[in-house]
């Protein structure tokens, strides 16, 4: 492992006139999630000088308000998605082993219950055919009377154990800003808030022109590349330059205290009204509740939002598996809605069922590619790389099944527990380390950027304590220069896009009238 050094990292955004230098990029990667970290990774790995854009801040799509697993998924076996699922946990074993502080292993619990398919022993099929794909052995029964002495809280009538497995968690943001850093480490570039507004290609085989515009400060700038990705997921319809394929398709999770619904494992409960497996899990200190699998229809650049519906869907799965806890919404600290960027079948389905693959296509030399899922993001990246013809088919089949070859290989010392998806909000001396850190390596461009995506306080925490927020603002001060009127104006963003995509509306109607 090559130790990091800090000016390598993501410190400062780029002058944008840096960008539109004289020599143009070889590859220029537009979208800053999960999809568009990888490929800027693999292309500058191979040597090819790299530029990432993002038009808002890096993961503020789908990449930092997805459920936080980096698993196979059980799901796509019971489609028959055996590839798939092989190739996502592969995946997981590296990332396991390569990221310890940021992915970690957990167990899994789907609860079975008298009636109820799958049972115990399809599931047991089931797991010991995911086990051999992953190439561990790491399921059992848990007995009912194992299972209600540590969690007392399930209804006892009908419940017969669960099946015992394990897959992993990670914080979703933070996995797109280590990618990030580890293609900076090997010479990337990457700028956020940073659009593209048009790209033209004077002629077949030719040099791409980006036009580039400054979401911050209004300026613009021309660019050129000999390769275009376009990983923009949800709104890769957009620069695709071909006929729609993407079905957007929300996804709302939930934050409760771990003391009103205390869990250490990540509980599978199939809900009474659907039979869509519902998952409870701890993160970050609390406990998540999610997701649910709507069509999405608002405007794209909108943050998504949880309706009341969805919000009641997932507390009824919760008082029907656990009534003692008798949720309800005050329970809910904060909600999360993020939209997938689903490849559409074309055939009606239900979006519970559409598949997970992902899309590579292109355009006028332009390669674009959605879907997909996190886990996999690596192995999105080398077929767009393939598409492009920027890695040979034999290169890139070695790649896809090499287990020897890293994908870190330097060292990011971050502060303690800063990218752990289960240590809880730091306070005091840990947690202004954690601001200087994000303030000073992670570009952080808005408030929201710091508290949303890199510390994820305004997720799990609700309001900041007094001696946070003067933490905060006076570090905001320090290594970005913001004055008194700065930090009103950006307290005041932050407070707006809390209270009207990130509290349930009885608490947002709450904080208005506090506020008002």
């Amino acid at each position: 492992m090559i130790e990091a050094r800090a000016s390598t990292l993501l410190a400062q955004r780029p002058p944008l006139s840096a960008l539109g230098q004289d020599q143009p990029w070889d590859v220029v990667v537009i979208g800053g999630g999960i999809t568009g970290a990888g490929i800027l990774l693999e292309a500058a790995r191979r040597g090819h000088r790299a530029l990432l854009l993002e038009q808002k801040d890096f993961a503020w799509g789908t990449s930092s308000r997805s459920s936080k697993m980096v698993h196979g998924g059980l799901r796509y076996i019971a489609q028959g998605d055996l590839r798939l699922t092989r190739h996502a946990l592969q995946e997981r074993e590296r990332l396991l082993d390569e990221l310890p502080d940021l992915v970690v292993r957990m167990p899994y619990l789907f609860a079975v219950r008298a009636g109820q398919f799958p049972g115990r022993w399809p599931l047991t099929l089931v797991l010991k055919l995911y086990d051999w794909l992953a190439g561990i052995r790491d399921h059992q029964w848990v007995p009912r009377r194992a299972l209600l002495a540590h969690y007392p809280q399930l209804q006892p009538d009908g419940l017969l154990g669960a099946m015992r497995y394990t897959d992993a968690l990670t914080d979703d943001s933070r996995l797109v800003i280590r990618v990030l850093q580890e293609a900076c480490l090997e010479g990337a570039q990457a700028r956020n808030y940073t659009a593209v507004r048009s790209i033209h290609r004077a002629h077949p085989g030719g040099l791409h022109t980006l036009s580039v515009h400054d979401e911050v400060d209004g300026r613009a700038t021309a660019i050129a590349a000999r390769h275009v990705f376009n990983a923009t997921g949800l709104w890769a319809d957009q620069l695709s330059g071909t006929p729609p394929v993407v079905r957007p398709q929300r996804g709302t999770h939930l934050f409760v205290a771990h003391a009103r619904l205390p869990v250490s494992a990540c509980l599978t409960f199939l809900h009474p009204r659907d039979q869509r497996p519902v998952f409870v899990f701890p993160w970050k200190g609390q406990t998540c509740i999610g997701t649910t699998d709507l069509d999405h229809h608002a405007p794209d650049l909108v943050e998504p939002t949880a309706t009341e519906a969805e919000i009641d869907y997932l507390l009824e799965v919760v008082r029907h598996e656990m009534p003692a806890t008798s949720l309800n919404t005050a329970d809910v600290l904060s909600t999360m809605a993020g939209v997938r960027p689903i490849i559409a079948s074309g055939r009606g389905r239900d979006p519970s069922k559409e598949r997970r693959d992902h899309l590579v296509w292109q355009h006028d030399g332009v390669i674009s590619v959605s879907g997909g899922k996190l886990t996999t993001f690596r192995q999105i990246a080398l077929d767009a790389l393939l598409a492009a013809g920027l890695l040979d088919r034999r290169s890139h089949q070695r790649a896809h099944v090499d287990r020897v070859q890293r994908c870190f290989n330097h060292e990011v010392t971050v502060p303690l527990g800063l990218n752990h998806p289960l240590r809880a909000t730091a306070h005091g001396a840990q947690f202004a380390a954690h601001v200087d850190w994000a303030l000073q390596h992670e570009m952080v461009a808005h408030l929201d950027d710091l508290l949303l995506r890199r510390l994820r306080v305004g997720n799990v925490q609700g309001a900041l304590s007094p001696a946070q927020l003067s933490t905060v603002r006076e570090a905001c001060a320090r290594w970005l220069g913001w004055h008194d009127a700065t930090w009103q104006q950006e307290w005041q963003r932050y407070q707006d896009i809390l209270m009207h995509h990130y509290r349930p509306p009885v608490h947002a109607k709450t904080e208005r009238r506090h506020h008002g």
